[in-house]
């Protein structure tokens, strides 16, 4: 098994050319929110934003649109139909099918926040861009007929929707549910937990990687949210340069660590109590930055 430390990931991000322009890193889409989980998309779109994607969209509920397009001025909003409960309606499909054909993501993220809404199913069927699954699309995913994607895909459960996933009830030992979800899915998984783990089938050999950084700040609502939000982030950069199936694995990789590094920062500060996940997102410019001097 191989260890996420600092200096590999310091190899691994993509370098920046001096005279590149927001097209060269990438278009995140984050299809996320509901009603009574509002600030979930808000979480993912501004993690990808920090870090690194050069554009960002976020696709949610119609009624919380103008709160939301005032609280993050550096994302563009998609307000969709919703249901009565707040969630995003199967009827939002056409606009959002249109909306994907106009600016063609690199990346699409699904499911924070997204409950139990109607539309996650449609879109498991239709997109063929490279997805971050997450949060209640993998809840969503679970009542599915278990398939492999034809597309790349990163998914990123705990151990309780792992478990559903694989419907074994009760969690398992994380190494064991993570070789039979590659197995059966294919992919990358981020298994999320303490030594978050990190693997994907390379001509049916696994590949596991164990992340180094973290540790129980990050055990906070939101905090799920933010690590898909940098995963896609860094996968729209590193994908548009080298091809997605390429480079999941090193989004994954670098995302876990990156997160985890962060919330190691805010703890310093705040205590392992007293962290947020909008401190997580706060930290990860600096974290990179530090990362970044690993290089020199």
């Amino acid at each position: 098994m191989k260890k996420i430390t600092r200096s590999v990931v310091a190899r691994l991000l993509p370098v920046r050319a001096s005279d590149a322009h927001k097209g060269n890193f990438g278009r995140v889409l984050v299809v996320a929110g509901s009603r009574s989980m509002c600030g979930a998309g808000l979480l993912c779109a501004k993690s990808a934003l920090s870090a690194g994607a050069g554009l960002v969209y976020w696709a949610l509920p119609q009624t919380m649109q103008p709160t939301f397009a005032a609280a993050l001025p550096e994302v563009i909003t998609l307000p969709l139909a919703e249901t009565k409960n707040g969630e995003l309606s199967a009827s939002a499909w056409p606009t959002l099918k249109a909306f994907i054909a106009q600016v063609r993501p690199s990346v699409i993220v699904i499911g924070p926040g997204m409950g139990n809404s109607p539309l996650l199913r449609q879109l498991f069927g239709a997109l063929n861009v490279p997805l971050v699954i997450d949060a209640d699309g993998l809840n969503k995913l679970a009542t599915l007929t278990p398939k492999k994607f034809l597309q790349p895909v990163i998914f990123t459960p705990h151990p309780g929707e792992m478990a559903r996933l694989l419907g074994t009830g009760a969690p398992t030992e994380r190494p064991t549910q993570l070789m039979q979800f590659l197995q059966t899915r294919g992919g990358v998984c981020v298994l999320k937990g303490h030594r978050t783990l990190v693997g994907t089938l390379v001509q049916k050999t696994p590949e596991i990687w164990e992340n180094t950084s973290g540790n129980v700040a990050l055990a906070k609502g939101g905090s799920g949210d933010v690590l898909s939000g940098i995963i896609a982030g860094l996968w729209a950069q590193l994908g548009t340069a080298s091809g997605f199936s390429q480079t999941a694995i090193v989004a994954a990789v670098c995302g876990v660590y990156i997160h985890g590094a962060a919330g190691e920062t805010v703890a310093c500060d705040k205590s392992v109590y007293g962290v947020l996940a909008s401190d997580i997102v706060a930290q990860i410019g600096p974290v990179i930055k530090q990362i970044l001097r690993e290089r020199k």
